[in-house]
């Protein structure tokens, strides 16, 4: 059995005169075409879940109405697919812009079937991390010269390190790359990451 959300209730009550009968209608066959959906708020707006995972959502603007398909590329027919707006099915500012019920509940069968593939296909193989960079000759003399900052240096990821040293390896004049390399040894020897400024906003 489905379970509703009193947070969509809100939703829909707080939307436009002309969007509630709309969102009404689509949470109805939503529940229709698939009993056992839950109702949630993902991203501000009414989403509906199926084994724990989006199934569809519904929302409401200021002159029309969205209902798409999580994933549902090619699911929605060319005679029904609309792409001016949010979701599959275009702007949806009346119950005549969209497909008959029973076309609607067959989308939301097609999606179930889909979301069930999706869950029983093995997952992907994670690609193996980078692995850390080669140090260039001139950051490696300047970090032995600096203990705190080769401490940092050697402390962090391979990704870490590949920022520093593709900015340094990216400085076309020798003067700048110099001035790199003495910027990059100073922040890590106060134990920061190449754009550490960015990390505390």
């Amino acid at each position: 059995m489905g379970k509703h959300d009193s947070r969509v209730d809100a939703y829909i009550a707080k939307s436009a005169d002309f969007a509630r009968p709309i969102l009404e209608y689509l949470r109805a066959v939503i529940h229709e075409g698939c009993p056992e959906v839950e109702e949630a708020i993902k991203w501000g707006m009414p989403s509906f879940l199926y084994h724990g995972r989006i199934l569809c959502g519904i929302a409401a603007f200021k002159q029309h109405c969205a209902f798409g398909f999580w994933g549902g590329r090619g699911l929605v027919g060319n005679e029904d697919k609309r792409d001016d707006a949010m979701g599959q099915f275009g702007r949806i500012a009346s119950l005549n812009d969209l497909p008959s019920k029973k076309t609607l509940v067959g989308y939301l069968k097609q999606a179930m079937k889909l979301s069930d593939e999706r869950a029983a296909a093995p997952p992907k193989p994670r690609k193996a991390p980078k692995p850390a960079p080669a140090t260039p000759d001139d950051l490696a003399a300047a970090l032995k010269k600096n203990k705190k900052a080769a401490v940092t240096y050697e402390a962090f990821s391979p990704s870490c390190k590949r920022e520093y040293v593709e900015w340094i390896s990216e400085a076309k004049r020798a003067e700048t790359r110099a001035s790199r390399v003495a910027q990059a040894v100073t922040w890590m020897a106060e134990g920061k990451q190449r754009n550490w400024k960015y990390q505390q906003c």
